[in-house]
């Protein structure tokens, strides 16, 4: 699949193409299920995650049309997220283990891993009825394939330059509000707004690195690794509100204080990384860089 958009075509039809490429991508990896049905519901959920991102250039002209697509692949992501959830805390646990600093760290490392391998195994075998959550999203898909299709957007290069510049700088003033938070106030959820941002950014970046290959990939690159940093960061948060809210599945010996103690030490560190890579990757102001996109986007589409 090419997840580019080509501004030399018309920017509603090749809209139109990757949004369906990406539904039909998920449709055939919750229907095919090569790898089993959990790595199926994950990779489905990463094409909703692109798709999500790709409306957003709908929304100056067809903000209905955005918001109600938006909150369908939402809402099917969320319902097939259980057991995966379950799988992200052992994750999160073993990304851990790799920055243990002490033999009691490592020991209560190891019996959080031993106890959230448990709880991830159960679901995964108790999970009963996900065949039939996959089936209603197999079915939501085809509903929202096919409001995407009947999707009528203005055509015209002067509305698809509007369409990109408004978007990229909307965007973009998102993400620096985002990072103003987290410098100011480091609160989690402004973290994972960051994360929200720096994922939409990434995804745009991939939508359109046919204006500049050469600098968009560089972008990107960037972009990417501050995602997976985020990524990390946000899992820790998980993972300690987990611990907060079910102690008593971290009771042998000091399993609990340690593993929290862990969080935070590598929390702090990732916080530090992340502001200064975000501050590299959102240096440009949103007026500038939108406008710059603007006029990359009309030369290309010549």
């Amino acid at each position: 699949m090419s997840f580019r958009i080509d501004p030399k075509k018309t920017f509603a039809e090749e809209l139109q193409r990757v949004g369906v490429e990406l539904i039909d991508d998920a449709i055939a990896a919750l229907s095919q299920q090569p790898d089993g049905p959990h790595a199926a519901v994950h990779g489905a959920r990463k094409k909703f995650k692109r798709l999500r991102a790709l409306y957003r250039f709908v929304a100056p002209e067809e903000p209905k049309f955005r918001k109600a697509e938006n909150i369908r692949f939402r809402d099917i992501a969320r319902s097939l997220s259980q057991a995966r959830e379950a799988a992200a805390l052992v994750e999160t646990i073993h990304y851990l283990q790799q920055f243990s600093r002490s033999e009691a760290e490592n020991q209560a490392l190891a019996s959080a891993n031993a106890e959230l391998t448990e709880r991830r195994d159960a679901m995964t075998s108790e999970d009963g009825d996900l065949s039939a959550r996959i089936a209603d999203a197999l079915m939501e898909c085809e509903k929202g394939k096919h409001a995407l299709m009947q999707l009528s957007l203005p055509s015209g290069k002067k509305i698809a330059t509007k369409l990109v510049k408004k978007t990229w700088r909307k965007q973009r003033e998102k993400a620096l509000h985002a990072l103003g938070q987290c410098h100011a106030q480091a609160h989690d959820e402004d973290f994972h707004d960051l994360r929200k941002s720096g994922q939409v950014y990434w995804i745009h970046l991939a939508l359109m690195r046919k204006i500049w290959p050469s600098a968009m990939r560089a972008k990107k690159v960037d972009a990417k690794r501050l995602v997976d940093l985020l990524g990390h960061e946000h899992d820790l948060s998980v993972l300690a509100a987990f611990a907060d809210h079910e102690p008593k599945r971290f009771t042998a010996g000091d399993t609990l204080p340690l593993l929290l103690e862990a969080v935070t030490h590598r929390q702090q560190a990732l916080r530090r990384e992340c502001l200064d890579l975000a501050d590299q990757v959102f240096a440009e102001s949103a007026k500038t860089e939108s406008r710059i996109v603007g006029l990359l986007w009309e030369d290309a589409a010549i």
